[in-house]
């Protein structure tokens, strides 16, 4: 009887040795695809308490009521200090005091 004719169960003879280190190794791959699948999972919940949504407590910050823009002064950009405000414009940068609105200081843009 060649190979061929044997059925598919007899065809490799596997010594008791080589089972038990295939079974092992079966073993050691289950156990690192628990783990990968264990950390992915912490890093979600990681990611999904340590970066809440943005909401209120994200922006909220004082503003004064009103700023008042020299006469033609468009602005462009708003910067938000410890306790100043900064609005730049075409050709100065304003800086307001963030909880009264006075204009403490004007640089020139050249």
């Amino acid at each position: 009887m060649d190979d061929m004719d044997k059925p598919v169960g007899e065809l490799v003879d596997i010594d008791p040795a080589e089972a038990a280190r295939l079974t092992f190794l079966r073993r050691l791959v289950t156990v690192l695809t628990a783990v990968m699948i264990g950390g992915l999972l912490v890093l979600i919940v990681l990611f999904v308490t340590r970066f809440p949504t943005a909401g209120p407590k994200a922006v909220s910050f004082d503003l004064p009521d009103a700023i008042t823009l020299p006469e033609g002064a468009a602005p462009i950009a708003f910067t938000r200090g410890s306790d100043w405000v900064a609005i730049t414009t075409e050709t100065e940068i304003l800086i307001y005091d963030a909880t009264t609105g006075d204009l403490r200081q004007t640089v020139r843009i050249d």
